[in-house]
């Protein structure tokens, strides 16, 4: 399980997490998807506050959601295997171009 801890403002779909050091950062969900070839449900988060047109490093975890299948309260996970992160990648790829297309 990744040392992160998961509060979650309700109004907002934010996630704050803590590093190593005990630094929190202030992410936002991009979105959530299900993987029924790993059996795993991921999240994808970006740095609370940048603009649309920022370069943006995206973070992405496995998570146990909670009993309200609520990625912000559950615990996540680092994506270990490099076929689970190409599989991560092609979703976000295919997420970002349709949102170009729009």
């Amino acid at each position: 399980m990744a040392d992160k801890q998961l509060p979650q403002n309700e109004d907002e779909r934010q996630i704050t997490l803590v590093d190593e050091n005990g630094n929190e950062e202030l992410y936002e969900i991009l979105f959530t998807f299900d993987s029924e070839d790993y059996g795993k449900s991921y999240v994808l988060l970006y740095p609370a506050g940048t603009s649309e047109d920022e370069d943006v490093d995206i973070q992405a975890f496995s998570y146990k959601a909670n009993d309200k299948g609520d990625p912000a309260e559950g615990d996540l996970f680092p994506i270990e295997s490099d076929a689970e992160w190409d599989m991560v990648e092609e979703v976000l790829n295919t997420f970002l171009a349709d949102d170009d297309q729009e």
